[in-house]
């Protein structure tokens, strides 16, 4: 039985690296025709389900080698919890690396294009992955996801990387 969206949870990993000016941020963008032309409040923390009975920083870890196609290690810090309107909840840790992205490549997924055709497709879940500055990374990504960013810039420059309480 599927659950309803006020009772699934989701977990991703946010990754920074440190850049010239200041933290810089990776951040997914959505594969498929839906996604193609959309950039500015597209792109996401590569994120997904989290398994019944799965450990949540187990699936963010799972969820990024799927969709970044890396596996990213680190000290991982847990950041607040961020609800959306539909009642899902998104689980996210901040960890720092600096990952070669040449080696980037993302599962797949069917879906019907264009919607009632009938047709089917595949495509790629993230069809690009890439760091961004802390002020790029606000504009590029989901809106609910900012307070992320936020958050883990405020840790970042606070050197406050212990779990929220």
């Amino acid at each position: 039985m599927a659950l309803r969206p006020r009772d699934q949870r989701s977990a991703g990993l946010l990754v920074w690296r440190a850049g010239p000016a200041g933290p810089e941020f990776l951040l997914a963008h959505p594969g498929g025709p839906f996604w193609a032309r959309r950039d500015a409040g597209a792109w996401t923390i590569p994120k997904g389900l989290i398994d019944e009975g799965e450990d949540p920083l187990a699936a963010a870890r799972r969820e990024f080698l799927e969709e970044v196609g890396i596996d990213a290690a680190g000290d991982f810090v847990r950041l607040a919890d961020r609800r959306l309107k539909s009642g899902k909840t998104v689980l996210a840790w901040l960890v720092e690396a600096d990952l070669d992205l040449a080696g980037f490549h993302s599962n797949t997924f069917e879906m019907e294009w264009p919607r009632g055709s009938g047709r089917r497709i595949t495509v790629p879940e993230c069809d690009r992955a890439a760091y961004f500055s802390e002020a790029q990374a606000l504009v590029k990504v989901l809106d609910y996801q900012g307070g992320f960013i936020e958050e883990a810039v405020e840790r970042i420059r606070g050197a406050k990387l212990d779990p929220p309480q």
